[in-house]
C-alpha cells in the first residue's frame, strides 16, 4: 500500500512560508491575473515523494497549493526506482525529479508528459583512488540501486558522452543505496551515482572522492537534472489545476533559492529529512530558482539524444518533445510571475 502524507503545515507555519516567499508580491502572480482564472476542475493533487531531498521545491509547495485552491494535498512516499511507473499509471499526478527515466517513459508510449524544469544539478559521481575521471571507469565496478533506476540511466548518458559502452565497459552491480557508501569505502565497489542528502554525508565522512559534480561540471550543469512531470491524462482533464500546481512549485523553488536556512528547517520539521546541516548545504549549492534561465526543451533533446545513442530509447529527440512535453502552462507563468 502505498504511503500516503498529508505534511499539513500550521497556521503560523503558513503564514511564515508565504511572508517568506513575499507570496504574490514577491514571486508572484499579478492579481488581476489570478482573479482572471476559472476555478479548479479539482481540488485534490497527489504529489510524488521521493528518498532524495532534492525535490524541495515540491515539499515546500504544500500550503502554497492550499493557496492555490487545493484542499486535498496528498505525498505519495514512493522509492525513486518506481516513481516514474506511478505517475504513469495515474496513481500520482504531479512529480520532480531526474528528466531521462522520464524520457524512457515517453518513449514507451507511456502518459508522461513534461511541464517545465526544476533545477540544475543534484547528482554527484562518488569514486575511489582508482577512478580519476570518467573514462577511467572502463573495466570498473558500478554500483546502482537497480537497472533503469535514475542512477544507472545517469550514468549512461555519461559514459555515453565521453564514448564509452555502458553495456560492455562497466561491471554494474545493483545494491541498496544505504549500503553502497559501505562498500565504496570498503573498496568493493569503484564508484557510485548519488543525491543529497547523502552526497553531503559522503563529503562529511570523506568517503571516496567526487568525479562529477553536475551541479558544476559541463555539460551537465548546463542542463535541467529535475524537471516538473505530471501524468498526461490529469493535464488533460485539470488544466487550470495543472497550471495553479506548477505555479506553487516555482514559488517553492524560489523560496529554497532566497531562505535556503527555512526551508531547510521545513523538510526537518516535516520528516522529509533528519539532518538539517546536510539539507542546508544541498539549498545554498543546488541552482534553486533558475527555471526561467534553463531551457526545458534543451534538456529533454540532450538526454533523449544521449539515451538514444546508448540504444535506451527508439525515438529521436525531436519526437520524444512533440509527444513527452507540453510548455503551455511554462510560458503562461513566465509573463505572469515576477523575474
Amino acid at each position: 500500500m502505498l504511503n500516503k502524507r498529508d505534511n499539513r503545515w500550521t497556521r503560523r507555519e503558513f503564514l511564515s512560508a508565504t511572508a517568506l516567499a513575499g507570496a504574490d508580491a514577491l514571486f508572484g502572480l499579478q492579481s488581476d491575473a489570478f482573479a482572471a482564472e476559472p476555478p479548479l476542475e479539482t481540488i485534490r493533487i497527489r504529489l510524488a515523494q521521493s528518498t532524495s531531498i532534492c525535490q524541495a521545491a515540491l515539499y515546500i509547495a504544500g500550503d502554497l497549493l492550499r493557496a492555490e485552491g487545493f484542499t486535498d494535498v496528498l505525498y505519495v512516499n514512493e522509492p525513486g526506482d518506481r516513481l516514474y511507473k506511478s505517475l504513469a499509471l495515474g496513481e500520482v499526478d504531479v512529480g520532480v525529479t531526474f528528466v531521462a527515466p522520464f524520457i524512457l517513459e515517453v518513449d514507451a508510449g507511456k502518459p508522461v508528459i513534461l511541464l517545465g524544469g526544476a533545477h540544475a544539478g543534484c547528482m554527484e559521481l562518488f569514486a575511489n583512488e582508482r577512478v580519476r575521471s570518467l573514462r577511467e571507469l572502463k573495466s570498473k565496478t558500478v554500483a546502482i540501486s537497480a537497472l533503469g533506476s535514475p542512477g544507472h540511466i545517469f550514468l549512461v548518458s555519461m559514459l555515453t558522452y565521453v564514448g564509452l559502452n555502458p553495456r560492455q565497459d562497466v561491471r554494474w552491480v545493483t545494491h541498496p543505496l544505504s549500503e553502497s557508501a559501505r562498500l565504496l569505502a570498503e573498496g568493493r565497489i569503484d564508484a557510485y551515482m548519488i543525491v543529497p542528502p547523502i552526497t553531503q554525508e559522503l563529503r562529511a565522512k570523506k568517503i571516496g572522492h567526487v568525479v562529477v559534480n553536475t551541479t558544476l561540471d559541463r555539460p551537465w550543469s548546463q542542463y535541467f537534472c529535475c524537471m516538473i512531470a505530471a501524468n498526461r491524462d490529469f493535464v488533460k482533464k485539470n488544466p487550470v489545476a495543472t497550471k495553479r500546481a506548477m505555479r506553487a512549485i516555482l514559488k517553492g523553488d524560489a523560496m529554497c533559492a532566497l531562505e535556503p536556512e527555512s526551508s531547510a528547517k521545513f523538510l526537518v520539521d516535516k520528516g522529509f529529512t533528519p539532518q538539517y546541516a546536510y539539507a542546508v548545504q544541498m539549498m545554498k549549492e543546488l541552482p534553486y530558482g533558475k527555471w526561467r534561465e534553463y531551457d526545458p526543451e534543451d534538456t529533454v533533446r540532450f538526454y533523449s539524444l544521449r539515451l538514444n545513442e546508448a540504444g535506451m530509447i527508439k525515438n529521436t529527440p525531436q519526437k520524444i518533445i512533440a509527444q513527452g512535453t507540453d510548455w503551455r502552462f511554462l510560458n503562461q507563468l513566465k509573463k505572469e510571475l515576477k523575474a
